[in-house]
């Protein structure tokens, strides 16, 4: 089958994007990639100028439909969706080809997302959240496909002695600055933690974290080592108490995958998906955390028993192939 998918491709680290893609490919399909912030105009100018932004969403959108036009997949995967128009899905579909949109951020502003939403033949939906926004607007055929992982990127690896020094640290975060992240990571800051990802600069100076954060933006293969020196791969949820964000981190999957011990916060859809101690842990608040990364650390034979088993089920269950069969399965059912 000819595939056209449309996303994001961020061109300095590896993105969900470009595993979906792969899978794509890894499951014999034929895949056309589309660039959806491919924008012409610098967006300094964009932003200032509001016409211009519009005039570029209508550009990108007009590639979109040629190339449809010009390759004729059987399907198209709009992957996030915030700059597909509707009449962009309109004409796709009047062209005689299925097209999907497959939700990715968190809901902070689905207004463009939601004027599209009932032009598809299907959403899937990356959190809960999006799925109720979808079925209190009136859409049916809304479904839940969660984050993933994907195998080749996301294992355990070998690491040189070096790396080992470098990334020496028995429970780790990667992930962006957020205050509330920052709140509860501070409340463990005297443990052997580290911190990494981008924006953490941020931090108020006087906080007890300060010293733990290695500030970086980080693509794969630098946090897959991280995650492997590891002992505890802690996974603090997207949460300003504004927005509902019920979805589990890619993060979680992927530190899963690499066989390490997850420690993660209440999120509604990971304790759907995986089971407390059996596939990973969840800890209740700060209080909480710090006892389990207590206890975990101080049972290494437990911990390892709940990362392999957290392994098996992920690679079973919760990879990229998996996901985009899905899309196929449900595709093939009309």
């Amino acid at each position: 089958m000819k595939i056209l998918f449309t996303g994001y491709h961020n061109p300095h680290f590896v993105n969900t994007n470009v595993y979906k893609e792969e899978a794509i490919k890894e499951l014999g399909h034929e895949l056309i990639s589309f660039e959806d912030r491919d924008f012409f105009i610098p967006g300094r100018i964009r932003r200032k100028f509001h016409f211009l932004q519009l005039w570029d969403i209508k550009r990108l959108n007009g590639k979109l439909v040629a190339l449809a036009e010009r390759e004729k997949p059987s399907l198209c995967i709009v992957s996030g969706g915030h700059r597909i128009l509707p009449e962009t899905v309109a004409e796709i579909k009047r062209k005689g080809i299925t097209i999907v949109l497959w939700t990715t951020d968190v809901p902070v502003d689905f207004t463009n997302i939601k004027k599209a939403a009932p032009f598809y033949d299907h959403i899937f939906c990356s959190g809960t959240e999006a799925v109720e926004i979808f079925r209190d607007q009136g859409l049916g055929k809304v479904y839940w496909l969660p984050f993933a992982c994907d195998p080749r990127c996301h294992s355990p690896v070998e690491l040189s002695e070096k790396d080992k020094k470098k990334y020496a640290n028995k429970v780790v975060f990667v992930g962006s600055f957020y205050p509330e992240r920052a709140n509860v990571l501070e409340s463990v800051s005297d443990l052997d933690i580290a911190v990494w990802g981008p924006y953490w600069k941020r931090l108020e100076e006087n906080s007890p974290l300060k010293r733990k954060v290695k500030d970086a933006k980080l693509n794969y293969d630098e946090w897959v080592k991280i995650y492997n020196t590891a002992e505890i791969v802690l996974v603090i949820h997207y949460n300003t108490g504004g927005v509902p964000c019920n979805q589990a981190s890619p993060k979680l999957y992927e530190a899963l995958a690499c066989g390490k011990f997850v420690l993660a916060d209440n999120q509604k859809d990971a304790r759907a998906l995986f089971e407390d101690g059996r596939h990973m842990v969840f800890f209740e608040d700060e209080g909480d955390l710090r006892k389990k990364i207590d206890y975990y650390l101080g049972h290494p034979e437990e911990r390892e028993r709940i990362a392999a088993e957290g392994r098996k089920e992920v690679l079973k269950e919760h990879t990229y192939k998996n996901r985009i069969k899905k899309i196929l399965e449900i595709m093939n059912q009309d």
